[in-house]
């Protein structure tokens, strides 16, 4: 799956990047229409059966993006994606597709939890130091989790920076540990 994934979401991102799109735009509005397919088992059957017509599972396309406005590009995405029959995969696309068009602008996608919940001002000094550390931008998306007694854990990808209170202890409790 992830190499369908991949392949399909990193030639969308060359399609908005020739074509000069606005990479924004074009996210939101395949995230749209992807939602729309996660909310509708009727439109997924329609879209997923294979003995509906292409030209059909198109139509059905063509009314949704009339209705909501979706641009020509995102428009021809999807009906790529239901020519190859690749519909089932659309959610996981989209989500790589946002990956490729951060990477691609300069962004990092953080997910911090701290024990209570962040000022504003706290909020913007520590996207400062994560981009300091990252040298990207950072989109942030914030949780609380009251176990971690204060502090934070910031996930950036696969890497997980912890300064929580229960992570210092914890490392504390090794170095005691070794000696």
């Amino acid at each position: 799956m992830a190499s369908v994934t991949n392949t399909y979401a990193r030639a969308f991102a060359d399609a908005v990047f020739d074509m000069r799109l606005d990479p924004a735009k074009t996210l939101r509005e395949a995230q749209s229409i992807a939602e729309l397919v996660a909310e509708s088992k009727e439109l997924r059957e329609v879209w997923e059966t294979p003995s509906i017509p292409p030209e059909q599972k198109r139509a059905v396309l063509d009314a949704i993006v009339a209705r909501e406005n979706i641009s020509r590009a995102v428009r021809n995405f999807v009906a790529v994606l239901i020519d190859h029959r690749r519909t089932n995969f659309l959610s996981a696309i989209v989500k790589q597709f946002e990956l490729q068009l951060d990477a691609r602008m300069g962004f990092a996608e953080a997910q911090i939890t701290s024990a209570r919940e962040l000022s504003d001002a706290e909020r913007r000094a520590l996207e400062v130091q994560v981009g300091k550390l990252t040298g990207k931008k950072v989109r942030a998306r914030y949780s609380r989790d009251t176990s971690l007694l204060g502090g934070v854990i910031v996930r950036l990808g696969s890497t997980i920076y912890d300064g929580s209170v229960a992570g210092q202890l914890e490392r504390i409790r090794e170095q005691l540990a070794a000696t």
